[in-house]
């Protein structure tokens, strides 16, 4: 472990389902015995995988062979959907729970804000609770006097610092123990999700702290998020995990564009071959493919922000009857339709029935245009003017789209996050000094 301040082997973590407590004191013996002899108890023989929707057994492996290690000074990012292990393996890093089997090698202090509660005492104020976290971590009263200050100034708390943290509003709790945490000096600091909790203004304190405290301090950071472009802006590494398995290691920008792409990577394109099957207008017209494409023409569903988004789609007119437009609906994960394209304005055949034939028409979506996230695609074939022939394919398609924080495009030289915000496009602006 020679630069590596944490090493993770062979970690499993099973918790049995529903009651606790149940077994007799033989299988309490059976257990026990088990473990002395390095063996595993014949009660956990039938074991499931951490997927909650198709776990049928008694026992659950939350974590299964987790293995990896981090080095002084990184920042690793620990990704996965809700139920993935995220929380699981960080309690087990801090020690608040044990590992089934495994082990975990560490160098240093380990200092971890989880969720909102833990490591503070409810009844004690915010200076005792700072005084007492601080003997934890073997520090002593002059090494936490030396800090207080700094914490109090960081978290915004002066004037309920004497007041019990059981008062405190869940932004305050969560400024207060950021603050001990990051700045009582521990080798190894564990963030989990709870600084969502906090305000704009303050995730971007406590960013540029984590920050401050890996590059500038040489120390090490754990940190779980959802936030993917927080993920990407902090972490230079990451993990993904997918019910309870190591599912990616790697540098942050791969491990998230992978993180977006589960779960859709078969909507990238479409292909009705049976035609039984197809989008179709009776005797009208027929949708042969949908497809999303890069500039080369290459199928894909992660794209860049600074990248251009081609959604094509082939379809063929059996009669001359009507004139036929073509509309993409683009809509993100909330249903909120974000924009919608119509091919009017550059369709021929607007003031005269389309011609019988096979057509594929390219939507292009400009560079620099969405946002970050995950994006669908409703595609809807209608006569013009409007009337009862028409087709329409719901979520036919699916993309997200991905920033990879360097300093081009609409992004500049602008390095945090980018603010909340559907749409990010390039506008103009005009700055008169006076």
């Amino acid at each position: 472990m020679a630069n590596t301040v944490l090493k993770v082997e062979n970690l499993w973590k099973q918790y049995r389902l529903g009651s606790i407590g149940g077994a007799t004191l033989r299988d309490d013996l059976s257990i026990w015995w088990n473990k002395l002899l390095g063996k595993e108890a014949s009660q956990l023989s039938a074991i499931n995988t951490n997927d909650r929707a198709n776990s049928s057994g008694d026992y659950v492996w939350a974590l299964q062979d987790i293995n990896f290690e981090i080095k002084q000074g990184e920042v690793l990012g620990v990704i996965g959907k809700n139920g993935a292990g995220k929380s699981t393996l960080l309690k087990i890093l801090s020690k608040v729970t044990g590992p089934t089997r495994g082990s975990i090698k560490t160098k240093g202090r380990i200092a971890s804000l989880l969720e909102v509660g833990t490591g503070f005492h409810p009844e004690l104020t915010g200076r005792e609770n700072v005084f007492l976290n601080g003997a934890i971590l073997g520090m002593n009263k002059a090494e936490i006097r030396a800090k207080f200050d700094e914490i109090v100034d960081f978290s915004g708390v002066g004037s309920y610092i004497d007041t019990p943290v059981k008062r405190y509003s869940s932004g305050m709790y969560v400024r207060l123990a950021f603050g001990v945490a990051a700045h009582l000096e521990p080798e190894i600091l564990i963030v989990d999700e709870v600084l969502a909790v906090g305000d704009a203004e303050f995730q971007e304190k406590a960013i540029g702290k984590m920050r401050d405290v890996s590059s500038g301090q040489g120390r090490t950071v754990l940190f779980v998020s959802h936030n993917m472009s927080m993920v990407k802006s902090l972490c230079e590494e990451a993990i993904l995990l997918e019910h309870g398995c190591l599912k990616m290691k790697g540098g942050a920008n791969k491990v998230v564009e992978k993180y977006l792409s589960m779960g859709i990577e078969q909507q990238g394109k479409r292909v009705w071959d049976n035609t039984a099957d197809a989008p179709k207008i009776k005797d009208l017209l027929l949708v042969h493919s949908l497809s999303l494409q890069k500039q080369n023409q290459e199928i894909d569903t992660v794209f860049d922000v600074k990248e251009e988004i081609n959604i094509a789609v082939q379809y063929e007119v059996f009669k001359q009857s009507f004139s036929f437009q073509v509309h993409f609906y683009i809509k993100n994960q909330n249903g909120v339709t974000v924009f919608v394209a119509m091919d009017n304005l550059h369709n021929p055949y607007t003031k005269e029935p389309t011609p019988v034939g096979r057509y594929t028409e390219i939507c292009k979506i400009p560079k620099d245009f969405l946002n970050e996230g995950v994006y669908y695609v409703e595609i809807l074939i209608c006569t013009n003017p409007t009337g009862p022939n028409y087709v329409t394919y719901p979520d036919a398609l699916s993309f997200s789209v991905t920033d990879d924080m360097s300093p081009t495009g609409v992004r500049g030289d602008w390095f945090r996050e980018w603010p909340s915000s559907i749409i990010r496009t390039s506008f103009e602006w005009q700055i008169i000094r006076h």
